[in-house]
């Protein structure tokens, strides 16, 4: 098992970073979604849970030549889907990740903790026992260090709306606002012989999804700053059916082996 501990720090307020977050997932699956691979919506509705409110989603992701060589190579059909269920009550929000074909025998959690005025300077915001915080693994990910294969660059960007952008290296202690996305990401691969090749597979690539994935939400921020819930819940539900458009027949796939109620 690996417990990584992920710290992004963004110029943003945290109400500010919740729209951004949302508009980013939504417009960046958009763009992963074609006839091979990509994310279908199950589910995305409001709920509440022990006096907790927050918005439930269900979304299979159809991996398709995405797999890993090594992985494909020996996966059933099956094996290329990955079934995602997300609590987002933020500031808190959880993520589970699940396969088909591995059960739990493979386990996949991302819980993040949001605050304003915090640049990655806390110790536990998640409360880990002293057994976790001695296999925890920290990394604090600037948004201006180069990502491979992202074009988005807060260290040229310059954002119409707020005049915010083109930001230095240690932006973070000059910068207002500022807020941290703290993301602790628990993996674990229970197969013999691949274990330790998938877990490391999965935290060699983590960080680099991570940082491209924030970028965007500040590159992209002349896109959404100013919208409210409504607007995004909008912009959500329209490239939600144009990502079933484009994938085809593999969302009738999909739904018949989710369980979809």
């Amino acid at each position: 098992m690996r417990i990584l501990e992920y710290r992004i720090c963004l110029p943003m307020t945290c109400e500010e970073y919740r729209i951004g977050q949302l508009y980013s997932v939504a417009k960046a699956s958009k763009q992963e979604t074609n006839a091979d691979s990509g994310v279908e919506v199950l589910l995305n509705e409001p709920y509440e849970k022990d006096g907790v409110h927050g918005q439930y989603t269900h979304k299979i992701y159809h991996l398709g030549s995405r797999l890993p060589g090594f992985l494909a190579a020996i996966a059933p059909a099956n094996a290329l889907k990955l079934e995602e269920k997300a609590w987002n009550a933020f500031p808190y929000c959880k993520t589970e990740l699940t396969n088909p074909m591995m059960g739990d025998r493979f386990t996949y959690i991302i819980e993040s903790r949001h605050f304003d005025n915090d640049r990655g300077e806390q110790e536990n915001v998640h409360g880990l026992d002293s057994k976790q915080l001695k296999t925890r693994e920290v990394f604090n990910l600037d948004i201006v260090d180069p990502v491979p294969d992202c074009t988005d660059e807060p260290s040229t960007f310059r954002s119409e709306k707020t005049g915010r952008g083109n930001l230095p290296k240690g932006w973070q202690d000059v910068v207002a606002p500022v807020m941290c996305a703290y993301k602790l990401v628990t993996v674990e691969f229970r197969w013999w012989g691949l274990q330790t090749k998938v877990e490391n597979f999965i935290a060699g690539i983590q960080g680099n999804i991570l940082a491209k994935f924030h970028k965007q939400v500040f590159c992209w921020i002349d896109e959404w700053f100013g919208m409210a819930i409504e607007d995004v819940r909008a912009f959500e539900t329209r490239l939600a059916e144009e990502m079933k458009t484009n994938l085809g027949d593999k969302v009738g796939e999909g739904s018949s082996s989710s369980g979809k109620k």
